[in-house]
C-alpha cells in the first residue's frame, strides 16, 4: 500500500474532478484526469472516477462523450450550454 493511499482525503473526489477540469480550460481527457487524480490522491480506481463522473453528469455539471472506443472527453457544462437526453430530440 502506498503512502498516499493511507492519507485521509479532505476534499471530495467530485470537487477535485471539477477543479482539474477548470484548470484545463473546461475540457480534459479521461486518461489525463486519472493521472492527475492519482498524483493528488494516490490510488484512485477507475470505478471511483466513473461513479464520480456519472454523478456529476446527472447533476448537470459535466458532459462525458466518447472520442474513440477507449477514450472519453469530459467537458464542463456552462450556463449557456444545453444537452438533450436520449429521445428528447
Amino acid at each position: 500500500m502506498s503512502e498516499k493511499s493511507k492519507i485521509w482525503k479532505t476534499m471530495p473526489l467530485s470537487t477535485a474532478v471539477l477543479m482539474v477540469i477548470e484548470k484545463r480550460q473546461g475540457v480534459v481527457l479521461d486518461d489525463e484526469l486519472g493521472n492527475i487524480l492519482s498524483m493528488e490522491f494516490g490510488d484512485v480506481s477507475k470505478s471511483e472516477i466513473n461513479q464520480t463522473l456519472m454523478n456529476l453528469e446527472i447533476r448537470g455539471l459535466v458532459h462525458v462523450s466518447y472520442i474513440t472506443k477507449n477514450k472519453r472527453r469530459i467537458e464542463r457544462i456552462k450556463d449557456d450550454m444545453l444537452y438533450m437526453a436520449v429521445g428528447e430530440d
